[in-house]
């Protein structure tokens, strides 16, 4: 399974594929059948571009998130009572910010409020993901390097 969002930056198009063993073929084609429906023809053609074109964007993409994970990451892991740990996928990373001696939501509330810094409380996760928030890594180099230090800020 797959899909487009992040490796072709598709993100909002809901388009996703998968290879199955033949047995699974008609079982999934029945469940995605009545679980999704009307995606977009112009979605589908650009899946299909994007999958038969030149792969360079997705190099280059590649390159740029893992320059803006590295800055974010060895960023929080500068700041006291943070550690993050390398993320191996998407473009989000997870540190637990337990030592802060916050709540996830209050840290959350705090990088909002005080410093302007917009991410998720990990209790959105579920009640495990308490002493963690989520950060996304999804920008310029320069605005994670500011949000690094306006977080800085605060602690």
């Amino acid at each position: 399974l797959d899909g487009f969002s992040k490796s072709y930056a598709m993100t909002g198009w809901r388009l996703g594929y998968g290879v199955f063993p033949d047995f699974l073929v008609e079982p999934v084609v029945r469940l995605m059948t009545n679980s999704v429906s009307c995606t977009s023809v112009f979605s589908q053609m650009a899946a299909i571009a994007a999958l038969e074109g030149p792969q360079d964007s997705v190099r280059m993409m590649m390159e740029e998130f893992t320059k803006r994970r590295d800055l974010v990451v060895e960023g929080l892991n500068s700041l006291p009572g943070i550690t993050c740990p390398v993320p191996k996928g998407a473009f989000y990373a997870f540190p637990n910010i337990r030592a802060t001696g916050w709540s996830s939501q209050k840290f959350a509330e705090k990088a909002m409020y005080e410093a302007g810094v917009a991410l998720l409380a990990g209790t959105a996760f579920g009640q495990y993901g308490d002493g963690y928030v989520r950060i996304s890594f999804a920008n310029s180099q320069e605005n994670l390097q500011e949000a690094i230090e306006r977080l800085r800020m605060i602690l």
